[in-house]
């Protein structure tokens, strides 16, 4: 594709946006089955339902364009998702699993909130004002999502610290 305008750009991170939102609602079922906090296997189902409506407000924009939403592939997405399945294949007590998948989660929503922040902007600056609001409640949902991974972190992280200071029995035996 040949960028020579900013119309060019906004499709462009339209159709990287509707891959990350298509990688992530590939992987959010792995995901949750990984969690054992109910909390965060709450949080993560309500994200993956968010996921689907923000996948279909890109739809309604691409519609409104006349244009595809096909093309384009989120490699920025693809390697998070990897290094997320990566953590999850690691030998670790659940508290730690679920505090290593609240950072790999959080790291997808801050580049969702990086590519919808730029596409906003986009359309604002295009006069594309239908697609400006769609984008930015979006935005505000990644947002929210985010704050919601760091409060449930707050207990969780504490969790896994005192789980992996905690002496195994073994360990404990033999200082006696």
């Amino acid at each position: 594709m040949d960028y020579e305008s900013l119309q060019d750009l906004y499709l462009h991170e339209l159709k990287d946006l509707y891959s990350a939102e298509k990688q992530i609602l590939r992987a959010l079922p792995k995901i949750i089955k990984h969690a054992s906090t109910p909390q965060l296997k709450q949080a993560l189902e309500q994200h993956r339902e968010e996921t689907r409506v923000q996948q279909e407000r890109l739809e309604q924009i691409f519609e409104r364009l006349g244009k595809s939403y096909r093309g384009a592939k989120c490699k920025g997405m693809e390697g998070i998702l990897d290094e997320g399945e990566e953590w999850m294949e690691e030998e670790a007590i659940p508290e730690v699993l679920d505090a290593g998948i609240i950072a790999a989660a959080q790291r997808v929503e801050h580049y969702e909130m990086a590519a919808y922040g730029c596409a906003r902007t986009y359309a604002n600056l295009l006069g594309l004002k239908q697609d400006e609001d769609l984008l930015n409640r979006t935005l505000e949902e990644e947002g929210n999502a985010d704050k919601k991974l760091t409060n449930i972190a707050e207990t969780i992280n504490v969790q896994a610290r005192h789980e992996a200071a905690a002496p195994e029995p073994e360990a404990a035996a033999h200082h006696k």
